[in-house]
């Protein structure tokens, strides 16, 4: 296997840069793809070639596999690096990668497959020995009568949720067994609507859980390890707001043996790259809910903490090296947390596009912005509306809180609208700080916010 010497970034954004400043580093040469609306982002201008895949709606650039795969043929890339969103999770466009000669940045093909469909993961798990939330055995079935007695069994409030979904479309919360019928026939509606499947499956609703998720290496090759666990439940409608690394009151102990599961997991499905096994975490227990084939926009805190670069890892491993570093090597050292910056509203979170006048990111000991705005910059109305993450170390939970308190201070961002306020807000708030939310806690904290 001759070793990668190009690689073709399918994304845009931050991620995109991220990927090629790794790149540079390793001395590897760089193809931004971009669509017309992104000619001017900072890493279409520092790569080593750039091509234009299509106008600005992604589904006729960023989410078009033979323009990408086109790009790659014409500058004679070696290898594709998905990044997370639009392609990343695409079993079809990994396996089209691969079969047109080049390397994906990222698990095979029927591994994204099998942890795609959320019923089918769910039953690997439970043969690996990691905890799932209980729930049906696989996809619910048509009839209305064996579909309630699931749900007596299982207890209620339970949860409706799409098999092939993500992002919160598919689900419904059912309180009492009059509901459940009409709640079902929604979530299969939305999920068919949404991912084309209309197959799904219940599971108890715990109340007020939070959202844990373990970082795990593989590389294919037989060896595997885990980096920690982040906490992301500071969440808006099924979407992350902050995570951080470590969880707070999560035991080195936990850590250890839920880590462990999730590395005799990767053995166990042959996984190959970096990935996210995502619980719910309620009363000191792990509940498995879906696995993340790719790398996460909450990578950077578990390289703070853990000294490790996972996208330099990814490469390395695409290039069919074996992992770097041993189980043994991983210290979690500090903590540091993530702010998602987003271009919207902070109250109303209306996405508010339009161009950057005056840009001036925060530094200091510990301190991150990964970014890929400057002053001048067009944040384009065609894709999500995130346009940086501030990350920051300290020693101690409350000292990486004090810091990203004085690093959100310093940032200034004008001629569009931010989330800035917001995370200023999340960051003062006393059960944040505690270390005390869950995953329902900032939509409470919101609803508080608009009354005053």
């Amino acid at each position: 296997m001759k070793d990668i010497k190009k690689i073709l970034i399918a994304n845009r954004g931050e991620i995109a840069l991220r990927i090629l400043r790794a790149c540079r580093e390793m001395g590897i040469k760089t193809v931004a793809v971009y669509s017309q609306a992104d000619r001017d982002l900072k890493h279409v201008l520092l790569a080593d070639e750039a091509v234009c895949i299509g106008p600005p709606a992604a589904q006729k650039s960023y989410l078009n596999m033979a323009a990408i795969i086109s790009a790659a043929e014409v500058t004679q890339a070696d290898a594709i690096h998905p990044g997370y969103g639009f392609l990343s999770e695409n079993a079809d466009f990994a396996e089209s990668v691969e079969r047109s000669g080049f390397r994906f940045i990222g698990p095979r093909a029927e591994t994204i497959r099998l942890m795609g469909s959320k019923t089918n993961a769910k039953a690997e798990m439970i043969a690996a020995g990691v905890p799932c939330v209980p729930g049906s055995d696989g996809a619910l079935p048509e009839n209305d009568e064996e579909c309630l007695a699931i749900a007596a069994k299982v207890g209620y409030p339970v949860l409706i949720k799409a098999a092939s979904g993500g992002g919160g479309r598919g689900m419904q919360v059912v309180k009492t067994e009059a509901e459940l019928i009409d709640k079902i026939g929604i979530a299969r509606t939305e999920a068919l609507n949404a991912f084309k499947d209309a197959t799904v499956f219940l599971e108890k609703y715990l109340e007020t859980p939070r959202h844990v998720e373990v970082q795990v290496l593989a590389d294919g090759q037989g060896n595997a390890i885990h980096l920690g666990e982040r906490d992301c439940s500071m969440q808006r409608r099924n979407q992350k707001v902050v995570e951080e690394c470590t969880a707070p009151g999560v035991t080195d102990e936990q850590r250890d043996q839920i880590g462990q599961l999730c590395v005799e997991a990767c053995k166990r499905i042959g996984y190959r790259g970096a990935g996210t096994f995502e619980f719910l975490y309620d009363q000191g227990q792990f509940y498995f809910i879906e696995m993340n084939t790719r790398i996460q926009v909450e990578h950077p805190v578990t390289e703070m903490v853990t000294g490790v670069d996972l996208i330099r890892e990814m490469i390395r491993i695409a290039d069919g090296k074996p992992l770097t570093k041993k189980q043994g090597n991983i210290r979690m050292r500090g903590h540091a947390i993530e702010c998602r910056i987003n271009a919207e509203n902070p109250r109303t979170f209306v996405p508010s596009p339009g161009t950057i006048t005056k840009y001036h990111p925060p530094g200091g000991p510990g301190v991150r912005m990964d970014t890929h705005i400057y002053a001048g910059y067009r944040v384009p109305p065609h894709y999500d509306s995130m346009i940086g993450k501030l990350i920051c170390w300290g020693n101690t939970r409350q000292s990486a809180i004090a810091r990203m308190q004085v690093a959100l201070s310093e940032m200034i961002i004008e001629g569009i609208e931010t989330n800035i306020n917001l995370q200023r807000r999340i960051m003062a708030d006393k059960v944040f700080q505690r270390g005390e939310h869950n995953i329902h806690y900032l939509a409470d904290m919101l609803a508080e916010w608009q009354t005053e």
